[in-house]
């Protein structure tokens, strides 16, 4: 079967999985080049190592999908789970791991999900919680029957995990990576789901190579006139209308979100937004979070909405400087990036507000 055609929503179920060892699975993760598609994009040979000789290891396959403009997961889910699975049961068989479990948000189609889980001995558990639950820590908290939110980064999750076994964590889509890379070569897994929503006629989830061109995946989905695309989700970052050039491989796509910002939206009324929810989805542990985000937000509102004030640019720039690298997780780093990229792609604008008036 062609390795060029196949994709991760078409290919079959397969009818009888190898069984690989470590170094044969490391092997053949590290040809196709494949990172982590939940959003740090960190190279998944390095977890696979990191993972090895651990007794009574768990293995969970990340669907939480907790950003709210990505639905890849859901999606994979619903028109593929095998992949998944088989990922799962590859990825676990190599490790020798004595338990595999889906950690799904309470969104994804758990009820069809459970039943093709079962032939692969995998259970499937639903993990409530917001933006933060599918953060590696959080996530095993929750499987453990704790508050999905995240806890102390000097201790790895490959130390002590759920129920305090070692685990390892991987995305859903990166374990069906894994399962395409092994059954038919690194080329097929070459590719990946993007959430394309925004100012466009054709919303949802699409398939595309690495080195596709920005602009040629957003008119897969029939945009209007656009100003700039937030690559990355929420904690991404934005890009121009003028650099729809670029190739994906060059961007930080993080959860695989493409979220297309209309020419007649103001960009820094739509980034406050996203701000003021990201604020107000904080695990509530830390400084960065409680304090400094809900005033970046604020600070940048108060630019987008008038009055002008001069003084409001140091400011967004001086909190988001107080937030960046001091939290318990990369929560306020995402939100920081995001932020900072609007202040810096949109420099016109932010221009033209404090002349006391708006581009859009």
């Amino acid at each position: 079967m062609s390795t060029t055609t196949l994709g991760l929503l078409a290919a079959p179920p397969a009818d009888r999985l190898p069984v690989l060892s470590l170094p044969e699975l490391v092997a053949a993760v590290e040809a196709a080049g494949l990172t982590g598609r939940g959003g740090a994009g960190f190279p998944t040979t390095t977890k696979l190592r990191a993972a090895a000789g651990a007794r009574g290891l768990v293995v969970v396959a990340n669907a939480m999908e907790g950003e709210p403009l990505s639905s890849k997961d859901a999606v994979l889910l619903a028109r593929a789970p095998h992949l998944v699975l088989e990922g799962l049961a590859l990825v676990s068989a190599a490790l020798g791991a004595t338990r595999r479990v889906v950690g799904a948000g309470s969104h994804l189609p758990v009820a069809a999900l459970r039943p093709v889980a079962s032939a692969y001995d995998v259970e499937v558990v639903v993990v409530p919680g917001g933006f933060v639950s599918g953060q590696e820590s959080a996530l095993v908290r929750g499987l453990s029957g704790l508050p999905a939110v995240p806890t102390d980064p000097l201790v790895r999750v490959t130390t002590r995990g759920v129920d305090g076994r070692p685990t390892l964590v991987l995305n859903a889509e990166t374990l069906a990576s894994v399962a395409m890379a092994v059954r038919f070569g690194p080329a097929a897994a070459a590719s990946r789901l993007l959430t394309i929503s925004g100012a466009v006629e054709a919303p949802g989830v699409v398939e595309a190579p690495r080195t596709a061109l920005l602009g040629d995946v957003v008119d897969r989905a029939r945009p209007g006139p656009l100003r700039a695309v937030l690559v990355g989700g929420y904690h991404g970052g934005w890009v121009p209308a003028g650099a729809l050039g670029t190739s994906l491989a060059d961007l930080a796509v993080g959860a695989g979100v493409l979220h297309v910002l209309g020419a007649g939206t103001c960009p820094l009324a739509a980034t406050a937004r996203i701000a003021t929810y990201l604020a107000g989805e904080t695990a509530g542990q830390c400084g960065p979070c409680v304090n400094a985000l809900p005033r970046v937000a604020d600070t940048l509102a108060r630019l987008a909405s008038g009055p002008p004030d001069p003084r409001l640019p140091a400011e967004v720039a001086r909190l988001s400087a107080l937030a960046a690298g001091r939290g318990a997780c990369a929560h306020p780093d995402g939100t920081v990036r995001m932020v900072l990229s609007a202040m810096q792609v949109f420099a016109d604008d932010v221009a033209a507000h404090l002349e006391g008036r708006c581009t859009a």
